[in-house]
């Protein structure tokens, strides 16, 4: 079974993300229940039922994709679909969950972003791929030092403890200590949630924990790409004390 999760964004007052759903993956099956985040969305943010599926209470199946996330998915028939996969690092045959993972399943008429259960293996090592966030909010210098990124080449998480919209996020930094970006929303409490159960708690110990993870970019699409997906990154770990997105945002209302 393969996991991806569904969040809402806030728009009208917080513009804080919630995650609000689950779909599980199976051969010939899929499932989609509320969880946890949903019933918070609702209570301080007004987050109503989704159209497609209107009962908060209810497991979804189907043996086909549903269309929430299908219409997320670049149509086979499109004949920029090779080069829009290549953008992503996969290939022709890619299928819905590994194209979901990486992109991110955002549409410019919508307020919903896709992104993968992250599993952790027996030995607490994780590894997972985004692409670079906030392209919007970094200034011109930023972005040309995006673009002279190389596949491969080494970046580095750092913690921001005075992000104006989050209060806390994890940048992205160069070698030469460019920030150019912010990691994934959703990646942020599994981060921080990670350093405040080692063995240390202070600042020094916290930034010692980011750095302990390996990250690289991956490619670098130059454009037409747009901003978005412009530079794929992947990092990779190990959270010895940490389950990741197990929390009760993340439980499904129904079992």
């Amino acid at each position: 079974m393969r996991t991806l999760f569904l969040a809402w964004q806030d728009k009208q007052r917080s513009r804080r993300w919630y995650p609000i759903g689950r779909l599980d993956i199976e051969p010939s099956l899929y499932r989609f229940r509320y969880i946890g985040g949903a019933k918070q969305a609702e209570k301080e943010a007004g987050f109503p039922p989704l159209y497609d599926f209107p009962d908060f209470e209810k497991d979804y199946r189907s043996p086909e994709l549903f269309s929430l996330f299908k219409n997320r998915i670049i149509a086979s028939g499109r004949p920029d679909r090779g080069d829009y996969l290549r953008n992503l690092d996969l290939t022709g045959n890619a299928d819905p969950f590994e194209i979901l993972s990486v992109n991110g399943g955002r549409r410019a008429t919508d307020h919903y972003e896709v992104f993968p259960k992250i599993v952790k293996q027996e030995d607490g090592k994780f590894l997972c791929r985004f692409f670079l966030h906030g392209h919007r909010y970094v200034n011109s210098t930023a972005k040309e030092r995006i673009n002279s990124l190389k596949a491969n080449d080494k970046v580095y998480l750092a913690l921001e403890l005075t992000n104006p919209a989050t209060g806390i996020a994890v940048q992205i930094q160069t070698e030469d200590y460019q920030m150019i970006g912010w990691a994934p929303r959703y990646l942020e409490a599994d981060l921080i949630a990670a350093m405040s159960k080692s063995r240390f708690d202070d600042l020094t110990a916290a930034t010692a924990e980011l750095s302990s993870y390996e990250t690289r970019v991956v490619r670098i699409n130059p454009q037409p790409a747009p901003w978005s997906q412009r530079a794929l990154i992947e990092m990779q770990g190990r959270w010895n004390k940490h389950d990741p997105m197990t929390g009760c945002d993340f439980a499904p209302l129904v079992q």
